[in-house]
């Protein structure tokens, strides 16, 4: 009985150690925050270009 407690218990502690060293969750986060980090950096480029943009498509349309 001894024995089949044992194992048990050392295939519970290694399944638990398993599932605490996953790191798949880990990547989907990163990404996230890269995302995240390029939409903010572009919301602000195109915030600091407003009026140059605006001035480029508006000379753009009366050239055509």
């Amino acid at each position: 009985m001894a024995d089949v407690e044992h194992f048990v218990s050392e295939r519970f502690l290694a399944t638990v150690d398993a599932v605490n060293n996953r790191e798949e969750g880990q990547g989907l986060v990163e990404y996230a925050l890269i995302i995240a980090l390029v939409a903010v950096l572009l919301t602000a480029a195109l915030t600091a270009l407003q009026g140059g943009v605006s001035n480029t498509f508006s000379s753009i349309i009366s050239s055509l």
